[in-house]
Order: structure tokens, then C-alpha cells, then sequence
């Protein structure tokens, strides 16, 4: 018989979390976790079930009916977007400016889609007319897009341009708005997207574990007269449908824990209003901005696409951004990321989302950054 292993309580660090996500958890959501269970057939979960969908409408901005919460992290959330609107033999057109638009791909072409990009660099959005010419193309019957870029902090202006392409040409349109949603300008319905994911860790402040989605009924319609089953079961619309519809009829356990913090964060976010909340990240984002330049480091992205939510440093020369970021965490206790891709090296990935966007943290931030940046830290050849 194996003996059983010593295990201590769990205390871990408190961090301050200004990395791509998580972020911080609000205090009221951390405490609706601690809330006591209940089965997820009972009633009053059912009811809650009706809260949360209503509340996530709310911060998607829009009315489509099939707006739930995914049981698992936002990559569920982006795969259950791919794996139910793609079918096998579909053309599906990705973007290349961005870490997760190969994730895009990937998860299009596991789907059994035939994948086709429009190109951009990393750093910028996607041209419309480069969009055009894609489709003009290779006539796509799915385009994805990223709203709000983690890799590189770039904010896609332009969202309508974009879906008028892929409508003027039969095609569905799925929109990763991880970094974006109760963070900065989203509108599902008055911009044309068909199919939105997100997930809860980042503008929401919520742990990871339910992540929203929403389809339009023209995208839904698509799911349930599907030629060829969703190759996943679990994360099968036309199977989860039921469980979210209206019979509640059981699919599978769901994370009830998970879905009472949601909860709690898409109520913090009605309470705010949705446009206090993008108003309040762009300012507190713009203060983080201001006091990096003023200790020299430059913003990334163009002020013009700029993401308030997630904030791309271009890392100095003389900088090892590596150990910035190991000192910055086992000094200060606080969490910056490095870049991803194409970027390694280059930037640091600065979040300002949700319950961490706050003045305070912002200028412990800095004051950090500043202390640590004035210790010689080239870089390693």
C-alpha cells in the first residue's frame, strides 16, 4: 500500500496580477465561490442559469438568444466557436498578425476546415482591403478575426468593415474577444458578429472555468442543420442546447463554482454600466501609458489601435527582459509577462483588465518597474 503524502495547506503568494490574465479576482467573487453547492439540475441553479445568460447578453451587447457560458477555460469557449461552425471541407480565413490567430488555424483545421490567412504584421490590425482581396479570393466559408490581440496588445478597429466583407459573401464570422469583453468597446449585434467567445480571467476579474459564447440564430441555425457531426462531443452546441435551452435537460456536470463567480463578476459589471467600465480601463490604462514613458519605455502598439486592456512595452535595448520580469515577481510580488511568438524578446505584456485596473495598481507598477529597471540588467547574448 503507497503511504499517503504529506501535503501542507495551500497558502499561496498574494500577487498583484498585471500580466495577459489572470487578473485580479474582485473580493465579491471570491466570495460567491466559498457560497455552498447545489446540483446543477437544481432549481435554483436553473435560475441562476436564466441570471447569468441575461448578464452576459448585458456585456456582449446583444440579444442572441444563444449566449452561455462554456464549462472550461476561453480555449474551450474559442473551440467550441471552430469545432461546431466549421464543417469538414469548409474554407475558413484566419488572420497572421497575432499569436492567436495560428491558434485559430489549428483549431480550424483539427475541425477538418481548409485554412486560408490574410496577411498583417504583427503589431498591426488587419486592412480591410487586404481582408476584400482574401475573400475575393478564396471565397471563405468562415472568417475569424481577433477583436483584442494578447500577443500584441493591438485593438482591430474597424469590426463592421470587416464583417460587411464576410456577409457580402455568405460567410460566418467568429470573433475572439478574450482580452476584450467588460474591457473595452465591444458590440456583437451592432457590429454583425456571428459567433463571440471570450473568457472569464481577464476584463471580468473572474477565475478561469466558464467562458462566455454567444451565437447569432443565423449561426445557430448553421450548428443544428450541420451535414456532419461536431467532432467533439463535449463541447457539441446542438448537445449543450439542450441543457442551456429551454428543456435544462442533463449534458454534462457543469463547474457550478465557476458559474457562481461568473455570475458575480457579470453583476459587477452591470452595476458599473458597460461603458463607465471601458471608459475607466482606457484611463486607467492611459496612466499606465503616460508613466511608462515617463521612466522611458515606449508603447508598442499605435495609438491608434492601441488596446487599453492589454498594453505591449517595447523592452530597451540594454534590457534583459527576463529578468525584469523573474525580479519584478519574486521581489515585488508582482506579475508582467514577457512576449509571445514573434515578439519574444521584444516587449513586455502589460494587463490593465478588470479588478486590476485600478490607480493604485497601476502606480505600484511603476514605481516597481522604475526600481528594477535602474539595476544593469543587459541582455544575455
Amino acid at each position: 500500500m503507497l503511504d499517503a503524502p504529506e501535503v501542507e495547506e495551500l497558502t499561496p503568494p498574494v500577487r498583484t496580477l498585471m500580466g495577459p490574465g489572470p487578473s485580479d479576482v474582485h473580493p465579491r467573487v471570491l466570495r460567491a465561490m466559498g457560497t455552498p453547492l447545489v446540483g446543477h439540475l437544481d432549481p435554483t441553479f436553473i435560475d441562476l442559469m436564466d441570471e447569468v445568460q441575461e448578464l452576459l447578453r448585458y456585456a456582449f451587447q446583444t440579444e442572441n438568444q444563444w449566449t452561455i457560458p462554456i464549462s472550461g477555460t476561453g480555449s474551450a469557449a474559442m473551440e467550441a466557436a471552430f469545432a461546431n461552425l466549421v464543417e469538414p471541407g469548409d474554407t475558413v480565413l484566419v488572420p497572421t498578425n497575432g499569436y492567436f490567430g495560428y491558434r485559430m488555424a489549428s483549431m480550424a483545421e483539427r475541425a477538418g476546415g481548409s485554412v486560408v490567412t490574410v496577411d498583417a504584421p504583427w503589431g498591426k490590425p488587419l486592412d480591410p482591403a487586404d481582408v476584400q482581396d482574401a475573400f475575393d479570393t478564396h471565397q471563405p466559408d468562415v472568417f475569424g478575426f481577433v477583436h483584442a490581440e494578447t500577443s500584441t496588445g493591438v485593438r482591430q478597429p474597424n469590426v463592421s468593415d470587416l464583417t460587411a466583407i464576410a456577409h457580402a459573401h455568405d460567410a460566418f464570422v467568429i470573433a475572439d474577444t478574450v482580452t476584450s469583453l467588460g474591457g473595452v468597446e465591444l458590440r456583437v449585434d451592432a457590429w454583425d458578429i456571428d459567433v463571440a467567445y471570450s473568457g472569464g480571467q481577464k476584463c471580468l476579474s473572474c477565475p478561469p472555468g466558464a467562458s462566455p459564447l454567444t451565437l447569432s440564430d443565423r449561426a445557430m441555425d448553421r450548428v443544428l442543420s450541420r451535414e456532419n457531426p461536431v467532432r467533439s462531443w463535449y463541447l457539441d452546441l446542438s448537445q449543450l442546447e439542450g441543457y442551456w435551452g429551454d428543456d435544462r435537460s442533463y449534458h454534462h456536470t457543469a463547474p457550478i463554482t465557476n458559474v457562481y463567480a461568473l455570475r458575480e463578476a457579470l453583476r459587477l459589471v452591470a452595476e458599473e454600466g458597460i461603458e463607465a467600465r471601458w471608459e475607466r480601463h482606457r484611463r486607467v490604462a492611459q496612466s499606465l501609458v503616460d508613466g511608462l514613458a515617463d521612466i522611458g519605455l515606449e508603447r508598442y502598439a499605435d495609438e491608434e489601435y492601441w488596446l487599453p486592456s492589454l498594453n505591449t512595452v517595447s523592452v530597451p535595448d540594454h534590457v534583459d527582459d527576463g529578468q525584469i520580469i523573474d525580479r519584478l515577481l519574486n521581489e515585488y510580488d508582482l506579475e508582467i509577462a514577457g512576449g509571445l511568438g514573434d515578439l519574444a524578446g521584444d516587449v513586455f505584456r502589460i494587463g490593465c483588465m478588470g479588478h486590476s485596473a485600478r490607480p493604485a495598481n497601476v502606480q505600484y507598477l511603476l514605481a516597481a518597474l522604475d526600481d528594477t529597471l535602474e539595476i544593469e540588467t543587459p541582455k544575455t547574448q
